[in-house]
């Protein structure tokens, strides 16, 4: 939980989380809709046309929590949001391994979506996590994507 709000958990973790349980935690604040985001690991990289065997992800203790509590505390300066939830996973992960956890509650529906969208992509661009996808042995870096970058610019002021 967050030193800020009860309402407020951010969790990075190995282990893998339970979607249910964590929208039946959202539920209990004084809600009308949920909204929950599920990143999975791919098993395909069209980009460079390869498989995916494996990713693992890496951050930087610490650091990375106090990024992802800028980013909600920012959702809450937006909309009228009731919880958060952000858990993140570390370690190796396979094709189909769910990779992070977003879940958004509000008392009205259009906040929690725009929260929620807002969260995700702050997330991947501002958050301390590094990638690195193996393919057969090889092992590359996950680089920047512009497009992340680029869907920033929606939510500009």
């Amino acid at each position: 939980m967050s030193k800020i709000s009860p309402a407020i958990k951010i969790k990075i973790q190995n282990e893998d989380f339970d979607i249910s349980e964590e929208t039946k935690i959202l539920h209990q604040n004084n809600t009308g809709a949920i909204v929950n985001f599920v990143g999975v690991v791919r098993g395909y990289d069209e980009k460079n046309d390869q498989i995916i065997n494996s990713m693992v992800l890496e951050h930087y203790p610490g650091m990375t929590e106090a990024e992802i509590e800028k980013i909600i505390i920012g959702s809450y300066k937006r909309w009228e949001l009731t919880g958060v939830t952000v858990i993140h996973r570390i370690g190796k992960l396979k094709p189909s391994d769910q990779i992070v956890f977003v879940g958004v509650s509000s008392k009205h529906r259009q906040n929690a979506f725009d929260a929620c969208n807002f969260i995700m992509d702050w997330l991947k661009t501002k958050a301390p996590f590094w990638k690195l996808e193996e393919n057969n042995n090889i092992k590359n870096w996950v680089e920047f994507n512009d497009t992340d970058n680029q869907a920033l610019k929606k939510w500009e002021k």
